[in-house]
């Protein structure tokens, strides 16, 4: 197709495009189908090297630049990913398989992180105070932490990329962005963006590799990358954290997620279906956010299981290019394996299907909405993400029994409840172990807010107020008053 053929396919380094110093190259597959849309550059560690001494040499002048130059690159690369729209949205769906229509919001999405940092670029500040004794003024200013290494998913490929890419813009700092090798092509259709924008060479260079841990922990290591981004796995960022300790290199990390979701007996029953269909379906289940254990009061559990498996089994499974086509295919066949097993593990255990379940016949990595009732509590899908199109409902009693269950779980993430008694939406809210609450909402995720989780989900903020803080550094210059 013509936006997969018009995507550059080699490494972007020092603002040119470069193959690999191997000559290898990697596929990029369409989920649906299972066919080969193109092969990119495969980065070797020597690739990812010459990629930081480019951040590196680019740094300096960068940090100099003027910060309404770097917001105007900013807002421009914005008008310019809204004005592609479409181009951008079916080459997220060949490549990642979610529906146009979600790959449309999407880039509605991605698009916002950048207008939303330009005007953050214009308003990072310090501050001069007097010292409590007089002798001195405390003189605060803030600056760029230095070249970055920011590491993005597969699961939303082009907004993954824009919410770490636009405050390290905006901050000052140069970038080496390594994206999933499953979906490559939004990103290096990115960098034309910012390249178009005006952005100077060697402020982004990108990697796509199949070695990720043999081309990061040297560049980790290394002693040049100050600041490490990283979306992806617990197991992977704990790794990634351990090599960080070395040179002690600055991390934000946003990680897994095993969010629940609560409603209670007083929930209006409809917000609360129409609110777990978002948290649940929202990119196929595909998300670090997804509602994972969901948990319906006794008394309403079987109406409200009802109804969910009803809105699921109404779901059209098809590829996501098609016209009608409300759940895509999963990302692979791994991904999709993983769903299945932990459906057949629930029901060995006893749980009942209500709709889905099965494995599909033919081509690509399709798998159907499906809605499990009576969980038990030694069943797999309780502590492991599901990343699929797979509700899970538990039920309970008491507000307690809810929240210890909901806050049963290494991860904090997100979590949602659907109730309408004020004092018990802020005090179940305040109670819950999540950086972030949907309350009668199965859509948490804003540029506007603070996005990331609280224990083994991560550390730092992206977006929001305080995204661009993880990319600043303060520094405090003692001035003598005289006095």
């Amino acid at each position: 197709m013509t936006v997969v053929r018009d995507v550059p396919k080699q490494l972007f380094i020092g603002g040119g495009w470069q193959d690999a110093e191997s000559g290898r190259t990697l596929s990029v597959d369409n989920p649906a189908t299972g066919e080969e849309l193109c092969q990119v550059a495969d980065a070797s560690p020597a690739d990812g090297r010459r990629a930081v001494e480019a951040a590196v040499a680019a740094q300096a002048a960068w940090a100099a630049t003027a910060p309404r130059v770097r917001s105007e690159i900013l807002r421009r690369a914005y008008d310019i990913i809204i004005s592609r729209t479409e181009d951008l949205a079916l080459l997220m769906t060949l490549e990642m398989g979610k529906p146009l229509a979600e790959a449309r919001a999407e880039v509605a999405y991605a698009a916002e992180f950048f207008r939303w940092f330009s005007e953050e670029a214009v308003r990072i500040d310090g501050g001069l105070t007097t010292a409590p004794d007089g002798r001195n003024r405390l003189l605060v200013t803030r600056q760029p932490v230095g070249p970055c290494l920011l590491i993005t998913p597969w699961n939303f490929p082009l907004a993954m990329g824009t919410r770490k890419i636009g405050p390290a813009i905006a901050a000052g700092c140069t970038i080496v962005l390594k994206p999933a090798p499953q979906t490559p092509l939004a990103s290096l259709a990115l960098a034309e963006i910012l390249t178009e924008a005006g952005l100077p060479a060697g402020v982004l260079n990108i990697v796509t590799t199949t070695d990720a841990a043999g081309v990061v922990e040297p560049l980790l290591r290394g002693g040049q990358i100050r600041k490490l981004s990283f979306t992806g796995s617990t197991q992977v960022g704990r790794i990634l954290l351990a090599q960080c300790a070395d040179t002690v290199i600055r991390t934000s990390m946003e990680l897994g997620g095993n969010a629940p979701l609560i409603v209670f007996d007083d929930a209006d029953l409809d917000v609360a279906i129409e609110g777990t269909m978002v948290a649940k379906m929202r990119n196929m289940g595909e998300s670090c956010c997804a509602a994972n254990r969901i948990y319906v009061h006794t008394s309403i559990a079987e109406e409200f299981a009802t109804r969910l498996a009803a809105r699921m089994a109404a779901l059209t499974v098809g590829d996501g290019t098609e016209p009608g086509t409300d759940v895509g295919p999963l990302i692979d066949a791994a991904g999709r394996s993983k769903a299945h097993d932990l459906v057949r593990d629930a029901v060995k255990r006893g749980a009942t299907v209500l709709t889905g379940g099965e494995l599909p016949e033919g081509p690509g990595c399709f798998y159907p909405p499906t809605v499990l009732t009576g969980i038990a509590p030694d069943s797999a899908i309780i502590d492991t993400e599901i990343f699929g199109p797979v509700a899970a409902i538990r039920t309970f009693d008491t507000e307690d029994e809810a929240i210890a269950g909901a806050n049963d779980t290494e991860f904090g993430l997100a979590a949602y409840l659907f109730t309408q008694n004020l004092d018990r939406a802020l005090r179940v809210a305040e109670r819950l172990e999540s950086g972030m609450i949907g309350l009668n909402t199965g859509l948490v995720s804003n540029p506007a807010a603070p996005f990331g989780g609280v224990k083994q989900s991560g550390l730092g903020r992206e977006g929001g107020r305080v995204g661009i803080d993880e990319f600043l550094e303060y520094k405090y210059i003692a001035v003598p008053t005289g006095a």
